[in-house]
């Protein structure tokens, strides 16, 4: 199941924004209203962001196979 791409963003715009929406909410500037707004869209952005990290570590194990089996490794950064 492929995810939808929030408002036709790439995975790093989707970041981007979300880490926006974050110091917005932390600001404590917002009203309820808007708070509850940012909440939802700010759960969207990081489920569609979640997907796309699952869908990259996918294939970075299946690029890691050696002799036609899966030789699966930690990634280390």
């Amino acid at each position: 199941m492929k995810p939808s791409k929030p408002q036709g963003l790439s995975f790093e715009k989707s970041l981007e924004k979300l880490e926006g929406l974050v110091k917005k909410l932390e600001s404590g500037e917002l009203s309820l209203e808007d708070s509850v707004q940012a909440f939802e869209e700010g759960v969207e952005l990081s489920n569609f962001c979640s997907q796309k990290l699952d869908e990259a570590e996918k294939k970075v194990e299946i690029l890691l196979t050696k002799d036609g089996t899966l030789k699966k490794e930690p990634f280390e950064a």
